[in-house]
């Protein structure tokens, strides 16, 4: 990336209550982060859901100051800068709206078209837990995903360990900048971690430490990742708003169920019972909801000749027959049509023969 680029988007990530979805807003209509600087306040006054109070620091000098002392750390710690626009940031993270316009990565995890999961849970996990969840990883081992989670204790760091055991790649998602380490008994992880995934995060090395930036951390872990796994949980904590925020993201939550009375079970059949989250109880299911792996082939379709289709399910049918099988998100947003519309062509698709639908919301066709 070229350090000037950088310096500006850098000085946008700094400006304070501003935000990503914001910040975004105002690359899209400008064309750049340079030119967003170079826009008179006014303009950019003129952009839905940017308001005075986002913008009235946004000249600041201090800004681009504080951008190239960030500079210095980066290059002096071989850190990775991933663009929201660029070709290295992670696929699914793009499509969120609030997702960092820049994230800040350390060691050798290749984020790019690979099976990934996010495996999170209390700090406080039990022993049924981590057995759960290290058998869990073992069994997905074939299908050689990307394990992500949050490096904090308990499940975390037992899923993550599980996956260097196994030899998978693992993501660690920090809720504080590369400088430190939290927490530091698990320093002892890191060097693995760098050498079979790595660690991302979008705070800076100067930005304090705050129990707010694990919850502002836990869109990072959601929005990764295919899906979201919740294996031990109490009524209220972070796991809980992870998968909350995977449902807004519209990926696939699965919680594993408990004994009533167990306090870190309450959290995942909460989620089960409200219907937030799919039971989980082996690798199988899994597998099977994201469509990895179909366990008894369907019986094939067979395509009407000749079939009409509209302009816009030519549109869907085209982008599937030219990138196979895919997300409903995914489809929606590359086909620049609403999601609710794009199910409902995607089912009278489905009704005319010429797509089929597969297991984790995916579409292919026929």
């Amino acid at each position: 990336m070229d350090p000037s680029d950088l310096q500006y988007i850098l000085a946008l990530q700094h400006v304070p209550n501003l935000g990503d979805a914001s910040a975004k807003k105002l690359i899209r209509k400008t064309g750049s982060p340079q030119a967003v600087f170079k826009e008179k306040v006014s303009g950019l006054l003129k952009i839905d859901g940017v308001g005075k109070s986002k913008l009235q620091d946004l000249h600041d000098p201090v800004h681009l100051r504080a951008a190239e002392k960030e500079m210095e750390f980066i290059s002096k710690n071989s850190i990775s800068c991933l663009y929201y626009r660029d070709e290295n940031y992670p696929e699914r993270l793009r499509h969120c709206l609030d997702g960092p316009i820049l994230l800040f990565q350390r060691g050798k995890v290749n984020l790019q078209k690979k099976r990934m999961i996010s495996i999170v849970g209390t700090r406080q996990a039990t022993a049924h837990g981590m057995a759960f969840c290290e058998k869990l990883v073992e069994d997905l081992n074939p299908l050689d995903p990307i394990i992500v989670s949050g490096f904090a204790y308990g499940i975390d760091i037992c899923a993550q360990r599980a996956a260097m055991k196994n030899k998978l790649q693992t993501v660690g998602c920090l809720a504080h900048g590369l400088n430190q380490i939290y927490p530091k008994v698990h320093q002892k992880y890191v060097r693995q971690i760098e050498e079979n995934g790595g660690f991302l995060t979008d705070f800076w090395s100067t930005d304090a430490f705050d129990r707010n930036n694990f919850l502002k951390r836990n869109r990072i872990i959601a929005g990764l990742s295919e899906a979201t796994i919740v294996i031990e949980s109490a009524e209220k904590g972070g796991s809980l708003v992870t998968a909350d925020i995977a449902n807004s993201y519209n990926r696939e939550v699965f919680a594993v169920p408990g004994r009533p009375r167990d306090e870190q079970s309450r959290g995942c059949n909460m989620l089960i019972k409200s219907q937030q989250a799919h039971v989980l109880t082996e690798a199988a299911d899994l597998i099977y909801m994201l469509g990895w792996q179909i366990e008894s082939p369907q019986k094939p379709v067979q395509k009407q000749l000749f079939v009409e289709l509209e302009e816009e399910e030519k549109m869907l049918y085209g982008f599937l027959k030219e990138h196979g099988k895919e997300q409903l998100d995914f489809i929606a947003l590359n086909c620049s049509i609403p999601t609710f519309k794009a199910a409902t062509l995607l089912l009278n698709m489905e009704l005319k023969g010429v797509v089929r639908p597969l297991p984790g919301k995916l579409f292919e066709v026929v």
